[in-house]
């Protein structure tokens, strides 16, 4: 690991902490040039697999419109940002532990909705109602009465 303060090659790691539920090593650096410290984030590189839309459109797995569906049914919900989180790192795991290169983006749907009925059932419902094209408060019920 180059330093960036002095761009030398020589650092040392002077601590190691699991951080992000395990999912990642944050490592405390020091270069033997310069002496500066630095803080290093190491990610296992996986692949997502991509998305086959409705419409049979592929398209790479998003984790930001992911995260932006779910911040907006969770709008003015009391769910912090850190569960939210937990379950885009959930809704991940489940896609690469397919094993597919492609999934349905009715299983990232329907994996969203899994996680959303846990964490919030109006922004479940809220998500619901785009996801399943509710035309009337029929359906509303019926979704609903599914939850009680």
């Amino acid at each position: 690991m180059h330093c960036p303060f002095c761009n030398a090659d020589d650092t040392k790691v002077i601590d190691s902490r699991l951080v992000s539920e395990g999912y990642q090593v944050r490592r405390r650096r020091q270069c033997n040039e310069c002496n500066e410290r630095f803080t290093t984030f190491e990610v296992a590189e996986l692949i997502m697999p991509n998305v086959i839309k409705r419409n049979k459109i592929r398209e790479p797995f998003n984790e930001e419109k992911l995260r932006n569906g779910m911040k907006r049914a969770l709008e003015k919900r009391p769910v912090c940002s850190d569960a939210i989180e937990d379950a885009i790192t959930r809704i991940k795991s489940k896609l690469r532990a397919t094993g597919e290169r492609e999934v349905l983006g009715k299983l990232v749907g329907d994996y969203v909705m899994e996680e959303l009925k846990n964490l919030d059932k109006v922004a479940y419902i809220r998500f619901a109602s785009v996801y399943f094209s509710f035309d009337d408060i029929e359906q509303f019920s019926k979704e609903i009465a599914k939850l009680q």
